[in-house]
């Protein structure tokens, strides 16, 4: 499937313009992306100079004089910075300039940006945030990392749906095993709301549902998908977030200090830096906002070039994949099921 350049805010994220740039660069060069750079006109083509590029057709500049902060409030993009970055981005794919969008600004006014201007596609409820978490296999998608912080029964069921086909392609998969968050395993474990979304989701025809999980279940790899609210699914992220990056010292801590030899460290570096590149988001590039009617990849705000330069490859694949309209088909075929 051909398709278009992915739109980029380049004023977005704790390290731009200069680092989404050069990511953007990357792309570019590494895997053919073309690039739309959404920002300050001059200010793109004084980093590009920088970085001995120019605009070409494979990267492009679309003028956006305004820049979100992140400490705006989300609704900004509407009511107050209508030609910040991340909203001319979002307008790009809108407008079918554009075959996604990709920003580490503020994630508020991202999702914003990107429901305001898409909208949701068709049969969607609610969006959610969906991110591969590493695990000792290939991966667990959890959905929803913050979207939504009060939920119905019917969205943990569409973001059933929706992490499903966001983990068949990611992992190749025809049928991923989709599970519950919950207290325990067992049917009875958790609250009223918990048990009233098991029995919808185990009615639920379009996934492969498996039943309640447990949090360390994120990270054993016997399960494709796991499903919660956004409340509990953003503390999963900043927790895991937390313990990633406390592991990762230790282990320095471990391999710098005298109990290791000189000869001993060196033999379990190369281990320890496939380790680290495991536990990195870098290499996931970002969190993808599905259940809207257009590909947006949110990024850690403070991504520098590799996580961009992943990030557009994973709106690239996205893109060719119709992801969207995949969810869209399915989440019509369950609607006119039920």
């Amino acid at each position: 499937m051909t398709v278009g350049p992915i739109a980029l805010d380049a004023m977005g994220g704790d390290f731009a313009p200069l680092e989404v740039v050069k990511g953007a660069v990357r792309a570019s060069r590494d895997f053919g992306i073309d690039v739309v750079l959404v920002g300050d006109e001059s200010v793109l083509k004084a980093q590009l100079a920088g970085l001995g590029e120019k605009e070409s057709e494979r990267i492009r500049i679309r003028h956006a004089p305004e820049v979100v902060l992140m400490t705006d409030a989300p609704s900004v993009v509407i009511r107050g910075k209508r030609r910040s970055s991340i909203r001319v981005a979002s307008n790009l794919v809108k407008r079918g300039e554009a075959s996604g969008v990709v920003s580490a600004g503020n994630t508020g006014a991202t999702m914003v940006a990107a429901r305001f201007e898409f909208g949701l596609a068709q049969g969607v409820e609610r969006p959610a945030i969906a991110q591969v978490f590493p695990n000792r296999k290939h991966g667990t998608v959890v959905l929803d990392l913050g979207a939504n912080v009060d939920c119905k029964v019917g969205y943990l069921v569409q973001f059933g749906v929706m992490g499903s086909i966001y983990a068949s392609i990611v992992f190749q998969k025809r049928r991923p095993k989709v599970g519950l968050l919950s207290i325990g395993s067992e049917d009875t474990k958790g609250n009223e709301f918990s048990r009233n979304v098991l029995r919808a989701m185990r009615d639920e025809p379009a996934i492969n549902f498996v039943g309640n999980v447990e949090g360390r279940d994120v990270f054993k790899g016997d399960v494709d998908v796991v499903v919660c609210d956004g409340f509990v699914g953003n503390i999963v992220l900043k927790i895991t977030e937390g313990v990633a990056t406390m592991v990762v010292g230790m282990v320095q801590d471990a391999l710098s200090s005298e109990v290791l030899s000189k000869a001993g460290a060196a033999l379990v570096r190369p281990s320890f830096r496939r380790f680290k590149k495991q536990m990195d988001y870098a290499e996931y590039g970002g969190a993808i906002l599905l259940g809207v009617n257009g590909v947006c990849v949110i990024c850690h705000g403070g991504s520098k070039a590799r996580a961009i330069r992943n990030a557009l490859k994973r709106a690239h694949e996205f893109a060719v994949s119709g992801i969207v309209q995949q969810i869209t088909e399915k989440i019509e075929a369950s609607r006119t099921a039920s």
